[in-house]
């Protein structure tokens, strides 16, 4: 067993560890599928690859930004949700030999698995936006999707008084997609009950046709977007942030032409994509994702290798619901494989996504590969609800510390 704090040196120093099973990301997927793992074969079998220390329930950073919780409440250390008896290694990937079963780490170990999972998230690609990088958290940019940010973006919307409100949704892929409107929803709340909304114009930009793909759910968020006034613009993608002029860019995506708006806050979601480490690699289709199989999670060309969660091929929402819903399909499927039987286990692309529509308000989405709603409770779920923001606001954090990365759900 590798020891996670040996020095750097040359590969060819470094001995070879070799594992059953080695889990790459320690995300909400990766400790996911090892949680699950581990009741299902022996712990010491399995070996998982993160570098962080510490671990983000980042489904609670719309109310960290919208005020309701601090943000420390969204972090543990990693080495508490660590499967007890499966080995960490705090490393990160460098490279992948799918045709040796072999992983290259940046400490220049070389890892060999028997069967592999891959499930390290996506990277946020704020350096595709021009001047975004250099402006985030100061003169009211901000975005939730940084634990480093998020305390700005609920600082910038009580200090907002007037001007344009901007709140942007790039082109997906993206980590729920509803995400950047929810934010949007709890200022505009929070611009009335300071007396401030006459004077502030909410804008939503979205690089999207529509304000969700989902047309059940479209209809309802269309009617709230419309009661509250709000500013709604589609095929609008940000290039560029001017913060000498307090200027956001954009590109309209239908005729190429340039926008540019003034604002006082402006709350971005960046690019997101496959890390890089993923885009280089064998393991990845042409647009850089995993390339799996969309209802077995297998990889359409090394049988020994799955893949679930924002970094893989599958063409749903990413979001925590989805990977609670793939993870048990994906470990019944690599102990099939792992036994040479056939592989009967199928996920259809159900994903969810709880769209906050202010303070104590939430339309519960859940739908699957066809973008039909696949909804769990014996009502509409197309209306806001105080019981569903409830269950966002409590329950669902309560599932996936004390279930969900447990395995237990």
């Amino acid at each position: 067993m590798q020891s996670e704090t040996q020095s750097a040196a040359p590969v060819s120093l470094l001995p070879a560890a070799h594992y059953r099973i080695v889990v790459v990301g320690g995300g909400t997927a990766g400790i996911t599928i090892a949680a699950r793992l581990a009741h299902k074969v022996p712990p010491s079998e399995i070996a998982i690859i993160e570098p962080s220390d510490k671990h983000y329930y980042q489904p609670l950073w719309t109310l960290v930004g919208g005020g309701v919780f601090p943000k420390q409440q969204s972090e543990h250390d990693e080495r508490a949700l660590i499967p007890p008896g499966t080995t960490w290694l705090r490393d990160a990937v460098t490279e992948f030999s799918p045709d040796t079963n072999t992983i290259l780490t940046r400490e220049g170990k070389r890892v060999h698995y028997d069967s592999l999972i891959v499930a390290p998230g996506l990277q946020l690609d704020w350096d595709k936006v021009k001047g975004l990088k250099e402006s985030l958290g100061r003169d009211g940019v901000c975005s939730n999707y940084s634990y480093d940010t998020v305390d700005k973006t609920w600082e910038f919307i009580r200090a907002c008084r007037s001007g344009n409100a901007i709140f942007t949704q790039p082109s997906p892929p993206i980590k729920c997609a509803g995400a950047p409107q929810k934010i949007m929803y709890l200022a505009d709340d929070t611009f009335r009950k300071n007396g401030v909304r006459q004077q502030t114009n909410v804008i939503f930009t979205s690089a999207a046709a529509a304000i969700f793909a989902v047309k059940k759910y479209a209809q309802a968020l269309d009617t709230i977007v419309a009661r509250r006034q709000i500013d709604a613009r589609f095929q609008h993608n940000l290039v560029e942030v001017r913060s000498a002029s307090k200027e956001a860019v954009f590109q309209r995506l239908d005729t190429k032409e340039e926008v540019v708006l003034p604002y006082n806050l402006l709350h971005v979601t960046p690019p997101m994509s496959a890390p890089d480490f993923i885009k280089r690699s064998p393991l990845a289709n042409e647009t850089g994702w995993v390339d799996v199989d969309k209802q077995t999670l297998q990889h359409v060309r090394y049988p020994n290798i799955f893949s679930l969660g924002d970094a893989s091929s599958l063409p749903t929402s990413k979001t925590g619901a989805a990977i609670r819903k793939q993870a048990p399909i994906l470990v019944q499927n690599l102990l099939a494989a792992r036994q040479g039987k056939s592989l009967t286990a199928r996920y259809d692309g159900y994903t969810s996504c709880p769209l906050v529509t202010g303070y104590g308000k939430l339309i519960l989405a859940e739908f699957d590969y066809d973008l039909k709603p696949q909804e769990t409770f014996p009502f509409d779920q197309g209306q806001e609800r105080y019981s569903m923001y409830l269950l966002k606001a409590y329950g669902l954090p309560a599932l996936y510390w004390h279930g969900m990365v447990k395995g237990r759900a």
